[in-house]
């Protein structure tokens, strides 16, 4: 990114689920916050219950068993995704009037830092044309989508962010045709091997945050 802020992003995990609209409300409470100046950027790790959420691109056809969790229209962009328990959900509210205003840029950072911190458990993850997210190739050349990316901005402040499965129940997917692909897979780190506790990837997130956005400062 182009420059640092001047204060440090608020680092906040929480330790329990949270309902996907209390989380919603309290980004869209805060983005107006720090576009106002009355706050500060702030990234937030969480876990939701189990629901799908819809992007504003998300086709109807694409969600396969509505009634088998709660399904939510979220305003961020992408298409129809999951969020559970055993998936890091990173929620971003940073202010882009500080960092470039770029928005290709700061998709493109939010995607090197899930690809830098994967690689710390000897994952290599990998961008693939006109396909949102970060992927991995199987044997046999089967791509397979471990993690996800869905923004939305006003006036330049960010919010929503990335989910990365860590150790999701990968079945839950299965209602649903993620980011509208049906030719390629879902992947966890335990499915690919790399059994990890939440506190080991948050601690990697935050370091390889630092390196690309900047200092943190735990709130």
């Amino acid at each position: 990114m182009t420059e640092n802020p001047d204060h440090k992003v608020e680092w906040h995990v929480s330790d329990k689920l949270i309902a996907y609209p209390d989380a919603v409300a309290f980004m869209e409470k805060r983005a107006r916050a720090i576009a106002a100046g009355e706050a500060g950027e702030m990234i937030w790790l969480l876990e939701h219950p189990p629901l799908y959420s819809a992007g504003t691109s998300a086709s109807p056809e694409d969600l396969v068993t509505p009634e088998r969790f709660d399904v939510f229209q979220s305003g961020r962009g992408g298409q129809y995704t999951y969020h559970g328990p055993g998936q890091r959900v990173a929620y971003v509210m940073l202010d882009l009037r500080k960092r470039g205003r770029d928005v290709s840029a700061f998709v493109r950072s939010l995607e090197q830092w899930i690809i830098d911190t994967l690689a710390e458990f000897d994952i290599t993850a990998e961008r693939r044309c006109g396909r949102v997210g970060v992927w991995v190739a199987r044997s046999g050349g089967r791509e397979e989508k471990i993690a996800a990316i869905g923004i939305r901005l006003k006036k330049w402040v960010s919010f929503h962010g990335i989910s990365i499965n860590v150790d999701p129940d990968l079945t839950h997917f299965d209602g649903i045709i993620p980011c509208g692909i049906t030719e390629h897979g879902v992947a966890s780190l335990r499915s690919l091997g790399r059994a990890t506790k939440m506190a080991e990837l948050d601690s990697k997130l935050r370091q390889n945050f630092e390196t690309i956005f900047g200092p943190t400062r735990s709130v």
